[in-house]
């Protein structure tokens, strides 16, 4: 029974996925774009758990038709232990600020927004934003079972010696009780904040998105397809506006 459901949920995230690539492509928040509007402001793309940075391609594509530079994380496919994934994704931020001149935006889908909010806390100077896409910084141990008996065959697979992907430090001891803790730290007040979520995710329940230091925001969507739904970028453009408008206002002041 729990594997019949299992099917059905991945065939309708898949389904639904599909949809909302095509509903993007016919969207206006996708059709009309101001070059002019990120003012080349730096943005680093952090993708899902077993996602390579292609993932969020639409994301960049959106990002750089509107003046943005968007650019991805360079985590492989963020399998890794979550410290020394956190590790890599500060030095790209230190890189990309570099060559950007200023603070940049952090976007993460899933577990990458996890990753780009540790990031955060860790380095509030180089964030001018945060979005997470479907996050579960609740509580990451809670997200569905499938995804989380995935996570544990690579613990296991790193016991048995295969380098680069998480172990059972991720889950108990203390890389679990550091980042756990990172992850409940509120976020600096001049670090503004969105988690994005959907009641309709079959990966991440949505309350497990419910970040205390963010705002909230629903959107309709699937798990997979939080890259891809127009209800995001809706959401997303305004705020991001926003970001680029009050830090070039205080450049001016300063």
């Amino acid at each position: 029974m729990r594997a019949l459901r299992s099917l059905h949920s991945i065939v309708r995230e898949h389904v639904g996925t599909a949809v909302l690539g095509f509903q993007l492509m016919a969207h206006p928040v996708w059709r009309e774009a101001d070059p002019d509007e990120g003012a080349g402001t730096g943005v680093l793309l952090v993708p899902g758990f077993g996602a390579a940075d292609a993932a969020l391609s639409l994301t960049s594509t959106w990002l750089s038709q509107r003046g943005y530079r968007p650019a991805g994380a360079r985590i492989g496919f963020n399998l890794g232990c979550t410290t020394e994934l956190v590790d890599r994704i500060e030095r790209r931020l230190e890189q990309h600020a570099e060559v950007t001149g200023g603070r940049v935006v952090l976007i993460g889908h899933s577990r990458g927004g996890g990753l780009a909010r540790l990031a955060t806390v860790r380095r509030p100077d180089l964030v001018r934003g945060l979005v997470m896409l479907g996050s579960p910084v609740v509580d990451p141990m809670a997200a569905n079972p499938d995804v989380m008996l995935a996570a544990r065959a690579l613990a296991r697979l790193a016991a048995a010696g295969v380098p680069g992907v998480m172990d059972d430090e991720c889950f108990s001891g203390g890389c679990y009780d550091n980042n756990t803790q990172a992850l409940a730290t509120p976020l600096q007040p001049d670090v503004p904040a969105v988690s994005m979520y959907s009641r309709t995710d079959a990966v991440v329940p949505w309350r497990l998105s419910l970040d205390p230091s963010a705002e909230c925001v629903e959107v309709r969507s699937t798990h997979i397809g939080l890259g891809l739904a127009p209800d995001v970028y809706t959401a997303l453009r305004p705020r991001l506006a926003s970001w680029v408008n009050d830090h070039a206002a205080l450049s001016f002041a300063g």
